[in-house]
């Protein structure tokens, strides 16, 4: 199994994985925001079919996939160590839970790679940002593998050499850990029952 292929998909499906963290925590002022409705209403529908539901890329998504190899070699060849390559690590203790970091690093770190624009990478550079950005995504992914820190990186191939790579350290957080675990129980109880109240209701016969 590879990420993004057939098996990978199948593998996900009906989880709450590190990529819609960021959809699951999020919150208007009165409660929880469409994009949380939108990502329960999903896993429901996958844990009734056990499909995954369809896929969407658009440009950006399809540039960052075919740049990640890139990335990565650019990354491991930084910090001089080898990223050993993972498909699918679901949470030991917690189901229906789980993420899909770009690699592992040594025995305690992670690699996220992103390849943004050539001004979000600007952005990146100056504030590192994007350790605020994908908050979520990151301390999630440190929950579900049990690791003490994860390096996000921006990556863009147009800028000159030393500025191609913005790197931003992030550690564990046990108190958003905390709160990503209240949220996925609280999620995967939801569901649930919503689930068994579905299954509960027949087809009404034809007059």
């Amino acid at each position: 199994m590879t990420q993004r292929d057939d098996a990978w998909f199948a593998r996900r499906a009906g989880k709450f994985t590190a990529s819609a963290f960021a959809d699951l925590m999020a919150k208007t002022k009165t409660g929880p925001s469409a994009s949380r409705t939108n990502l329960i209403a999903r896993l429901v529908c996958e844990r009734l079919t056990g499909k995954p539901a369809e896929s969407y890329t658009n440009a950006a998504m399809q540039r960052g996939i075919e740049l990640e190899p890139v990335a990565r070699d650019a990354y491991a060849f930084l910090i001089d160590d080898a990223i050993a390559e993972v498909d699918f690590i679901d949470h030991p203790r917690i189901p229906m839970c789980g993420c899909s970091p770009d690699g592992l690093v040594g025995t305690h770190g992670l690699v996220e790679l992103k390849c943004p624009g050539a001004g979000k990478h600007l952005d990146y550079i100056r504030t590192g940002s994007h350790a605020v950005d994908y908050k979520w995504q990151l301390q999630g992914q440190l929950w579900v593998t049990d690791r003490e820190w994860v390096d996000v990186v921006s990556y863009h191939p147009d800028y000159p050499a030393h500025l191609q790579l913005a790197v931003v350290r992030v550690k564990r957080d046990k108190d958003a850990i905390d709160e990503l675990l209240d949220a996925v129980i609280r999620g995967n109880q939801e569901i649930e029952k919503i689930v068994e109240e579905l299954n509960t209701i027949k087809l009404k016969e034809a007059a």
